[in-house]
């Protein structure tokens, strides 16, 4: 399921995401023009109660009538805040990214920084698999999400490296994170959503291979070498076959593109 933000009134999103005056009558976004009593509503709160939702049902469950039984109202009282669906998934979206670090300390070089970032977004990313339905095509631009940008590209500037070579690794570095944490998010929908667990699919799949595909070896040696000589030590727990896989993808792949950030530098000379 790929969702894209910025699907709402434009203005009006980028108000409510940035809490700016409204271009119109100068009221606060999210607020409501009508005189009376202070409401007991608002859009952190309605904002909360989305993200509580997502967290434990996914987005597909999202709406603004669930949304509002969270919180004791119906969907019409939730429109007076937030003006669709459309909006609240930006503001959850950028609400959640408030959570990520943003004071690494450089103190032990640029590696390990990025290294604690890395090790911090693939746990946000598991907190919250929502997030990873949303596609990164068109951003939110809020400020959150600046933020999370700018802690990142605080710590690869102490690289000393060209700006346009920094561009791309920071793109690389958000790209593999996420799609890392995705492989565990992902795994753990299918469990769901199907009732069969990795391991009971794999072997249940596997174990045919060699039933109708009896010459497997011959055709393909060099994946059967990976899989033989390159597979991972199972060292007890109930960690789930691909969960396990794909955070030693994560550990080992970070490690590579960190050895090529360091071989930039010194091909550099910086």
């Amino acid at each position: 399921m790929v969702l894209f933000a910025g699907q709402g009134d434009a203005r009006r999103s980028m108000s409510l995401l940035w809490r700016a005056k409204e271009a119109k009558g100068g009221q606060p976004a999210g607020k409501r023009s009508a005189p009376g009593p202070k409401p007991a509503l608002s859009v952190d709160a309605i904002v909360d109660a989305g993200i509580a939702l997502a967290d434990a049902e996914d987005l597909s469950a999202l709406s603004m009538r669930a949304v509002g039984a969270r919180l004791g109202r119906t969907a019409m009282a939730l429109y007076t805040y937030v003006p669709s669906k459309s909006e609240l998934l930006d503001l959850m979206y950028d609400r959640a990214l408030a959570e990520l670090p943003t004071d690494y300390d450089l103190a032990q070089g640029w590696r390990s920084a990025v290294t604690s970032w890395a090790e911090d977004t693939w746990e946000f990313y598991l907190r919250h698999p929502w997030v990873l339905q949303v596609s990164q095509a068109r951003p939110v631009l809020g400020p959150n999400e600046y933020v999370a940008l700018e802690t990142l590209v605080r710590l690869l500037y102490a690289t000393e490296l060209d700006s346009a070579v920094l561009r791309r690794i920071v793109g690389a570095l958000f790209h593999f994170v996420r799609g890392a944490a995705q492989t565990v998010t992902e795994s753990r929908l299918a469990a769901a959503a199907t009732g069969v667990s990795d391991e009971e699919w794999w072997q249940s799949r596997s174990s045919l291979l060699g039933e109708v595909v009896p010459d497997f070896q011959d055709r393909f040696p060099l994946v059967v070498r990976l899989e033989t000589e390159g597979a991972a030590p199972h060292t007890g727990g109930a960690e789930p076959y691909l969960e396990r896989e794909a955070k030693t993808t994560f550990e080992v792949g970070l490690d590579v593109l960190l050895d090529g950030i360091a071989a930039s530098i010194d091909k550099s000379g910086r």
